[in-house]
């Protein structure tokens, strides 16, 4: 009975959650609908919106008068809620949508949860012609996805210090435990003030690129979150093919916002406070330099003995930006392109690169995707380390540090555990991929390699993924939220022990 009691009283305060975080999403909601009527869309595209508010308002304040209560928010209940936010945001911002570009509920679910999940994954083409409130929804919705839903939710709604560590942990458990201050409540803050420093910043220097305020302000919301839907169907290559005189300089301006996104987070606070030492210091941060480095090396020598140009300045500049571009957008997660990364300018040697940087991803406590660079290292040092101990006593101590600190070995186990989740979902969705369209292994895998880790490109086009199988489009979906949240509170949800908790 009091097991009955209590868990009534979890799935309340769930509900009571649920409905304000769905209340703050209808106020959003509200931007978009501005630009809508100061650029006198359509009559259908206003209305979309103002049935999203009712119904994401009305329902939300339904749910929190009626489900009101006081709970503890433990683990579990925070991994369900965690998920359960991410789904019914997707919900919420798939009606407009779905009314909006006039497609169906799959495909405008699927376009939510690529925007929020920062994947980048587009079932949209002909962008140049959407309205421009809808574009504005779309680039909106990764930029409150790239530090996390919750994590904004947690910072405009105070709650207790427990309910905010559930919560914010549930979501962002990838994040690393240190902080830039003590206080939970006041990190998310510094975290969001920093993301959104940054975005003002970009924002600026595209404008002075050349850049329309819009495109900026676009383009900005989708960089720094790493999650690459563009206003083009070109994505970044629209500025060169269009004659913008300066679109290297715009691509650089890309190129570093790009590789800030795929930094922590929490380094770029100690930039602020000038703690240089410690971001030399940082294994993580060292590593993903190396990476960027060495992936840029063997791109660009790939590209330029495979595309056999005259080596002047022009075309060995061209080429290591446009290798320096995709190695970022690649790495961090973004997802733009300024070279299609399945097109001939890309040797079969680049390809299979491309494939092993989704995997890795960017840095914990960024708002890039994919295993994370710190998690890539402790592997590899696990590794290592089973090598060096065929050569030692048997009982001998063989601790595994990271910055100097030794590594529980119950994290370890969690991230081989993490690991292995991680190769089976891909494997599951390239399976899927394989029986329900004609693409061979290569081109089945990567749809669930661009999905799960949250990268948007894949060896599958624009064109045919809006054709794809309905069951492969809910596959790929399922799998953009398993690798946003790391599986595992997706997980709890279906399991009924984590609801009685």
């Amino acid at each position: 009975m009091n097991l009955d009691i209590q868990t009534n009283s979890k799935i309340n305060g769930i509900l009571d959650i649920l409905g304000t975080l769905s209340i703050v999403l209808s106020i959003f909601i509200f931007i978009p609908l501005f630009i809508s009527l100061q650029q006198q869309e359509s009559t259908r595209v206003i209305v979309s919106y103002i049935i999203t508010i009712i119904i994401a308002g009305g329902g939300g304040f339904f749910l929190h008068r009626l489900f009101h209560s006081e709970i503890y928010i433990d683990l579990s209940a925070g991994m369900i809620i965690c998920s359960l936010g991410w789904l019914l945001a997707s919900f919420i911002i798939a009606i407009p949508f779905m009314l909006g570009f006039q497609i169906n509920f799959i495909d405008a679910y699927f376009e939510a949860m690529s925007g929020f999940t920062t994947t980048g994954i587009t079932l949209l083409a002909g962008l140049e012609e959407m309205p421009l409130s809808l574009i504005f929804l779309r680039s909106m919705i990764q930029w409150l996805g790239g530090l996390g839903i919750l994590s904004f939710f947690l910072m405009i709604t105070f709650r207790s210090e427990g309910e905010v560590w559930q919560l914010f942990g549930a979501e962002a458990h990838k994040i690393s435990s240190s902080r830039p201050v003590p206080n939970l409540y006041r990190t998310i803050k510094i975290l969001w003030l920093i993301y959104t420093g940054l975005s003002f910043l970009q924002i600026l220097l595209l404008t002075i690129a050349g850049l329309s305020v819009f495109d900026a302000i676009i383009h900005t919301m989708t960089t720094l979150s790493t999650g690459g839907f563009s206003r083009y169907d070109a994505s970044i290559a629209y500025f060169a093919e269009s004659g913008y005189s300066n679109f290297q300089i715009i691509e650089y301006i890309f190129i570093l916002f790009m590789f800030l996104g795929g930094v922590n987070f929490l380094l770029h606070y100690k930039a602020v406070k000038r703690n240089w030492q410690d971001i030399i210091a940082d294994v993580e941060f060292r590593y993903y330099l190396k990476l960027v480095f060495c992936f840029t090396a063997l791109i660009f020598l790939s590209v330029v003995i495979s595309q056999n140009f005259p080596l002047d300045f022009k075309n060995i500049e061209d080429a290591f930006r446009t290798s320096l571009f995709q190695v970022l957008a690649i790495m961090t997660t973004t997802g733009y392109e300024t070279q299609y990364i399945g097109s001939a300018y890309f040797v079969i040697f680049a390809r299979q690169l491309f494939l092993v940087m989704m995997v890795i991803g960017g840095s914990v406590g960024s708002t890039g995707g994919g295993i994370k660079v710190i998690r890539f290292v402790i592997l590899k040092r696990l590794f290592g380390r089973e090598i060096k101990s065929l050569a030692l006593p048997r009982r001998a101590v063989k601790p595994l540090t990271i910055n100097q600190t030794k590594v529980d070995w119950e994290d370890a186990y969690r991230i081989s555990g993490l690991f292995f989740a991680w190769l089976m979902l891909i494997l599951l969705g390239g399976l899927i991929t394989a029986i329900f369209t004609p693409f061979g292994i290569a081109t089945s895998i990567s749809g669930m390699f661009s999905a799960v880790n949250n990268i948007g490109p894949s060896y599958i086009t624009v064109a045919e993924m809006i054709e794809i199988h309905p069951v492969v489009k809910v596959t790929y979906t399922l799998g953009m939220l398993a690798g946003r949240l790391e599986i595992i509170p997706v997980i709890a949800l279906f399991r009924p022990d984590v609801w009685q908790r």
